[in-house]
């Protein structure tokens, strides 16, 4: 299992909604901001690209790779997330 940053521009709300959804089926997830998610998954990067395409426009812009270097961030979404952020990248 890796931990991927995983960014996004998606213009239709209901597309956002389905991406964030299927961010969320990993099972181990953190918003980092508004457009940034990090998850924990043992597919690859061009697995997880090809998954979330599958639920946004194909205009939209979705990038993805994999973590494991340094790490630094500020005012993350509460407690619960920066300990995430920790125990994870």
């Amino acid at each position: 299992m890796a931990c991927y940053i995983v960014t996004f521009e998606v213009k239709d709300p209901a597309k956002l909604t389905s991406l964030i959804e299927g961010l969320k089926s990993y099972g181990s997830y953190c918003p980092v901001n508004a457009s940034t998610w990090a998850i924990i998954t043992s597919n690859t990067a061009v697995q997880i690209r090809d998954h979330l395409m599958s639920l946004i426009d194909i205009n939209d812009r979705l990038f993805v790779v994999r973590s494991g270097a340094e790490a630094a961030w500020r005012n993350a979404y509460g407690q619960v997330h920066t300990d995430w952020l920790k125990k994870y990248l």
